[in-house]
């Protein structure tokens, strides 16, 4: 291990000095002498290499101190400039990152929560804004956003995730090109190309090389297969976490090397799975069927000696359950480290290249990753938890003349900070809409955080239901805790990160934290204050919850082919038609064909992601009954505002597909005991709201409520036999009441 990565293009530096000398000599007897007025200006502005790769773990860098790897390229940037330890991502997944980090805006404001979403170009990014002062902005390598770059004079980017081997890329006319090679070297060529013969020499530019390594799964250019041969990298100490002392949900996560491990693409065996119940079976190694023979027979002479040994091993029966899972961690830790060899190879070729070209005094280099990645630790593969492995993400940057080399800074940063700290380096205007910080004032007073820099940074996770069953949750991060929100369970965890920097433990629950518990609660609710977070109105899918799946999924298949001229849309309330109210619902409802669409435990969030996806399928009814917010009140006690906000944009959503409908906005129905009942009171702040969405003829507003109530304002238990669902005597009621507004609009 303590052997270092040659260069694999040594010979090209001396070539290229050559050729630069050269053609400076020629440009000097060519070029005027004098300069025009505007030049000394331009010049001053600063370049800006943006190096950033995908799921790059701290614990795998020398300038953050690795104990598994060398990277003397990536340190050379820390040594030369400044390295920041408190470096956060705002949503620990590749897409929603980069979005952030474009945009300077937390994900529910950007609107890409999620891979798999969209990225909306129009909006306001910072390569367009560098373009009005006058940049050029190149892009090349991973872009991971589902549409093509806007605010780029050049770019050429891969599909999706791309591929390590013989990779395609996107071209700007929108063909793709198919290059023979890695395409970390791939990546590296392309952007040397740009920066010796693309731009224009007489512009400051910024450029972003943005590499898919070391991304799953892991496969390492042939110059680094044999790396780490015959060398144990060392494990971390909670390999075998048992997930206990926290949330239940870590339970539920999918992303264990114990279990979630492929044969062929992970683990990188040849056919099906030999031992299905240790390695998982079907997915291959896509990498190897895009290798030439050549590239091939290399890989195998590799990898097969291994593999057969182990195979061997396995039958005859030499390994336990805890051996096999230290094997899967060496070859999983050695191929990581085999890419994340090859970007500090290519990180070293542009440092070069920009000593060479005389670049380098006016060019800031930053290099960063979309968010940090377990290796190994609890267990774990992959990122999207809130823990510090794939919460925190590097930020290394040298900027000759302003950051002193060797300066290592504590400040909490995000990446929500990079574009207004892009924007001011550049002397463009920071847009107040910008939810990031600028990091220049910081930068140019030894990084130190001044009193009035952020004490605590809000992340939020969002794709549950999806790869590796991570549940959505959200948090702060203060200099020494962390506290996390699971809304699913509605637990929260609490991490000392000084007596537990592991984060084994959660006290949230110990006596002696109360004080602190309370007031990061209180920070916790004043950051999403401060960042315009309603999750009433973020979509979200309750999709890990097997049972509303299963229900979600059988409405989006009857809405294909329904045609149903009434549909009722809510939660639990409604969804209980096809209970106490089935009797009722037939008497009343059969002859329109209606449709249901309620499901028990929805909150607005879940009706705005079900509407959005699938559930309407083809249905045009000519009316639909619209009641729902009662959960954000009763889970949460949410603000009246901010859950009527949430039914604002069902609304809206419910306008633009079903523009021929008339909506029934049912107030939220009374519930507990008295009238002084805080829920109740919540949800009549919430009635007060909606009723003034109405517009009397596409929206009308109903208040039902007297209907279920006595005249002291309680509920008849009959009625409402927990004080918040029907009974078949409430059906009747809430039938009868509303059969007046149905018959007005036609039925």
């Amino acid at each position: 291990m303590n052997h270092l990565p040659v260069s694999r293009q040594a010979s090209r530096m001396t070539k290229r000095l050559v050729a630069l000398s050269i053609a400076l000599a020629v440009l000097g007897n060519l070029l005027p002498q004098a300069a025009s007025a505007d030049e000394p200006a331009k010049a001053k502005r600063p370049n800006i290499v943006f190096v950033f790769s995908d799921d790059h773990a701290l614990q795998a860098i020398g300038a953050y101190g690795s104990k598994i790897n060398k990277t003397p390229n990536l340190d050379r940037i820390a040594n030369e400039g400044a390295v920041f330890h408190n470096s956060f991502c705002a949503n620990s997944i590749c897409g929603p990152s980069r979005a952030c980090i474009l945009t300077g805006k937390h994900s529910h404001i950007n609107g890409f929560l999620r891979n798999g979403n969209r990225f909306d170009g129009s909006q306001v990014t910072f390569p367009k804004l560098l373009q009005d002062v006058g940049y050029q902005t190149a892009l090349i390598g991973k872009w991971h956003l589902g549409t093509d770059p806007v605010g780029f004079n050049h770019w050429e980017i891969l599909p999706g995730q791309g591929n390590y081997y013989n990779p395609d890329f996107i071209q700007m006319d929108g063909s793709r090109k198919r290059y023979t090679g890695y395409v970390t070297d791939i990546i590296t060529e392309n952007t040397l190309n740009w920066l010796q013969n693309d731009r224009d020499e007489d512009q400051p530019f910024v450029l972003m090389c943005q590499h898919k390594a070391p991304h799953r799964n892991w496969s390492p250019p042939p110059r680094h297969f044999d790396l780490y041969k015959g060398v144990d990298v060392a494990e971390p100490e909670t390999l075998f976490d048992d997930y206990s002392g926290r949330s239940k949900l870590l339970h539920e996560s999918e992303m264990s090397l114990e279990n979630h491990f492929y044969w062929g693409h992970d683990m990188k065996f040849h056919g099906e799975s030999l031992f299905p119940e240790q390695f998982l079976p079907r997915l291959g190694n896509g990498e190897y069927r895009r290798m030439n023979e050549e590239q091939k027979a290399a890989w195998d002479a590799a990898y097969e000696p291994e593999n057969q040994k182990f195979i061997a091993d396995m039958k005859a029966g030499k390994l336990s359950s805890k051996d096999i899972t230290k094997w899967k961690y060496q070859r999983y830790i050695k191929d990581y480290l085999g890419t994340v060899q090859a970007v500090d190879d290519s990180v070293g070729e542009l440092l070069a290249y920009l000593d060479e070209s005389g670049l380098a005094e006016n060019t800031i280099v930053i290099y960063s990753s979309d968010q940090g990645f377990y290796l190994g630790e609890h267990g774990w593969y992959d990122k999207r938890w809130m823990f510090e492995e794939s919460l925190r993400m590097p930020f290394l940057i040298r900027w000759p003349g302003v950051i002193d080399p060797g300066t290592e800074s504590t400040a909490p940063i995000q990446n929500i900070d990079y574009a207004p700290t892009f924007l001011e380096m550049a002397g463009a205007e920071i847009p107040e809409a910008i939810q990031g910080r600028s990091m220049v004032s910081m930068m140019q007073d030894g990084c130190r955080a001044s009193s009035t820099w952020r004490d605590a940074v809000y992340y939020a996770y969002y794709e549950n239901a999806a790869v590796h069953m991570v549940p959505f949750h959200d948090g702060v991060r203060t200099e020494r805790y962390k506290l996390m929100f699971f809304p699913r369970s509605r637990e929260w965890n609490l991490f000392d990160l000084e007596t537990d920097p592991t984060e084994m433990k959660s006290v949230h629950d110990d006596p002696e934290y109360a004080e602190i518990l309370a007031g990061l609660k209180k920070r916790y609710i004043d950051l999403r204050d401060l960042y315009d977070v309603n999750t009433a109105t973020i979509p979200a899918t309750r999709g890990d919850e097997p049972g509303w799946q299963k229900r979600n999924m059988a409405m989006s298949k009857l809405a294909k082919t329904a045609k149903p001229k009434l549909a009722f849309i809510g939660d639990s309330i409604t969804q209980g038609w096809e209970g106490r109210g089935k009797k009722v619902w037939e008497e009343n409802y059969a002859e329109y064909d209606t449709i249901n669409l309620g499901i028990g435990g929805d909150r607005t969030e879940h009706i705005i992601w079900r509407l959005t996806h699938g559930n309407l399928g083809k249905i045009q009814p000519e009316v639909a009954v619209l009641m729902i917010g009662t959960n954000n009140t009763g889970h949460f006690m949410q603000d009246p505002t901010q859950i009527a906000e949430g039914v604002e944009e069902i609304l809206s959503i419910l306008r633009e597909k079903l523009p021929n409908t008339k909506i029934v906005l049912q107030a939220i129905m009374p519930r507990g005991k008295t009238k002084m009942d805080l829920m109740r009171l919540n949800n009549i702040a919430v009635n007060d709201r909606i009723a003034k969405m109405a517009d009397g003829e596409n929206i009308v507003y109903v208040d039902l409520g007297d209907h279920f109530l006595n005249e002291d304002g309680t509920i008849d238990p009959a009625i409402m036999p927990d004080y918040l669902h029907l009974s078949e005597k409430g059906y009747e009621i809430w039938a009868d009441a509303l059969a007046p507004t149905l018959e007005s609009l036609g039925l």
